[in-house]
């Protein structure tokens, strides 16, 4: 299979590191910036190019992975390009109206994947319309598989609801992986031995929670006795409405997926 990569920036590295650990993909990354194609092409061997080819065929697939703010002037250059090559776009909030407008095309997939693609653990929303084939759903589906845990969705509206979940939930983990290590800093171990103990537990955490049929509110509840050390931290978080403000915070993500959208799907 062959793909090119559009971009060379933090979630195609991920989406290639998945991918060059099958021999099966001849991959392709382009990117003005040399320093990005350097480390790429000696990190997984893929081939690089700072300029655009002459065009490419209908079996080859162009997955589009720039700034959502420069994917309007990308798309007016490799229109013509294309030769009836499949694209997969990851671009946040640029619509599939908008894509075909600017590419002249209608074979066309939007994907939302996350960073921890890097190591296999990705999770990916995916929409086609109908008009997609099976085989091109299959490529995309095969692609993204190589990274993690792939989800197809049903309406292009899913993708705003999975990015808020799935796409930026990372930075939401590492935020509270952030503060466990601070609080483990200031309770008086050195930084290391922090962030050793904040990961394993949350890696312990999560397994218990994979591996459970309890919901994991009674698993926090199985931590908690009364009147104990957890219960005073879980009343601190409720005083101070944690949860509430990482379901407000999921939610104005989800928002400003749908503005994005709106804004920069325009002509």
């Amino acid at each position: 299979m062959q793909i090119t990569f559009i971009g060379g920036g933090n979630m195609a590295s991920a989406i290639i590191a998945g991918l060059s650990r099958e021999a099966s993909h001849q991959l392709r990354v382009i990117d003005p910036d040399r320093s990005k194609l350097e480390f790429l092409q000696s990190q997984y061997g893929v081939d690089v190019s700072e300029s655009l080819p002459a065009g490419w065929n209908q079996d080859d697939i162009v997955l589009l992975a720039v700034k959502p703010q420069q994917l309007p002037a990308l798309c007016q250059e490799i229109a013509s390009r294309l030769g009836g090559a499949l694209l997969i776009s990851i671009a946040a909030g640029i619509q599939l109206a908008a894509l075909r407008r600017w590419l002249a095309s209608e074979r066309i997939i939007r994907a939302m994947p996350n960073t921890p693609a890097m190591v296999g653990k990705g999770v990916t929303g995916l929409y086609a319309p109908a008009t997609i084939s099976a085989a091109d759903r299959q490529s995309a589906q095969t692609i993204m598989q190589a990274t993690g845990l792939t989800v197809w969705l049903e309406q292009e509206s899913g993708i705003d609801d999975i990015t808020c979940v799935s796409g930026s939930g990372p930075a939401y983990v590492f935020y509270f992986i952030e503060s466990m290590i601070e609080a483990a800093i200031k309770a008086g171990f050195a930084e290391n031995e922090a962030r050793q103990l904040v990961l394993a537990t949350f890696d312990g955490a999560v397994e218990l929670a994979r591996q459970s049929p309890l919901p994991v509110a009674n698993l926090r509840q199985n931590v908690m006795s009364k009147g104990g050390t957890t219960e005073r931290a879980i009343a601190r978080f409720e005083a101070e409405q944690v949860k509430a403000a990482i379901i407000a915070g999921a939610m104005d993500c989800r928002e400003r997926s749908i503005e994005m959208g709106q804004q920069l799907s325009q002509d």
